[in-house]
């Protein structure tokens, strides 16, 4: 179960856009990520390398935790919102909720639930 404080560091380096480093330091090895149904991703090491793929398309970033955080023993759910402007011009807004199994103070399993029509970027509005 993650204390109130490690909950605190974990949403302040993701509002940072620290999402790979935020791996790094909050997810188990073996952790999986899952988004919606699809197979999950095993392995912090294939995390972190999606993150800085993703960040790597990016001109800009803003990630925001929405609150209040909903956390119950090992169980935290985390809504978010993500605004990403790519190199090529084109935006993607997308809210989700995160629904996390911690095993102590790191991160064991993520599900993302999301409405998959957000992932298509779009032109940005005049």
């Amino acid at each position: 179960m993650p204390t109130t404080e490690t909950l605190e560091r974990f949403i302040a380096r993701v509002e940072q856009n620290a999402h790979a480093e935020a791996c790094e330091e909050f997810y188990t090895g073996n952790s999986s990520m899952q988004e919606n149904q699809s197979a999950p991703r095993v392995g912090r090491d294939l995390h972190i390398a999606n993150e800085r793929k993703v960040f790597a398309r990016a001109k800009s970033v803003t990630s925001r935790c929405v609150r209040p955080v909903f956390a119950s023993g090992d169980i935290v759910v985390i809504r978010w919102i993500f605004h990403f402007e790519w190199i090529d011009g084109t935006i993607t807004h997308m809210e989700e909720l995160a629904y996390q199994r911690w095993e102590g103070e790191r991160i064991a399993e993520e599900t993302f639930f999301y409405d998959p029509a957000q992932r298509v970027p779009k032109k940005p509005q005049a």
